[in-house]
């Protein structure tokens, strides 16, 4: 089951390569998270210091009166990944046109999981390219349906 998801992504990037990787969060994240409060918009991820973080996603609190008062609900979170998966994000950190976006937050049996992508950018017409197809595609799926 899907938590949160990042719409947007399919349009502004093309996607590379996926990789799952789990969070550190504190408990009434969790809980605001499964409830599907939350947002990846803007957000990134980024390697420091041999870990790898989600910078700039809002998850608020699941309740805000019984949540410290010192909580930042845009806060840098630490992604669980492995070493050779940190080296992969810090690589294509590196490399010119390339970032590393979620885009999806979702339930990985007890855990909530992160798929991130490593991602271009699209360019104008490779947008309108792909807006044409989406639209050709809902088109010739309705004509279907309708028969």
């Amino acid at each position: 089951m899907t938590a949160i998801e990042n719409k947007k992504v399919g349009l502004d990037y093309t996607i590379l390569e996926e990789i799952e990787a789990g969070m550190e969060l504190h408990g009434f994240e969790v809980k605001s998270l499964r409830a599907g409060r939350g947002s990846l918009k803007g957000a990134r991820v980024v390697a420091r210091g041999g870990e790898a973080y989600l910078v700039g996603a809002t998850i608020p609190a699941w309740q805000p009166a019984n949540a410290p008062k010192s909580y930042d609900p845009e806060r840098s979170r630490r992604l669980l990944l492995s070493k050779k998966e940190i080296a992969r994000v810090a690589s294509a950190e590196g490399e010119q046109g390339l970032t590393i976006v979620p885009l999806k937050v979702y339930n990985g049996g007890r855990n909530l999981k992160l798929l991130i992508g490593v991602a271009r950018g699209k360019k104008k017409g490779d947008k309108r390219h792909s807006l044409r197809a989406r639209e050709e595609k809902r088109r010739i799926d309705r004509t279907l349906k309708n028969t």
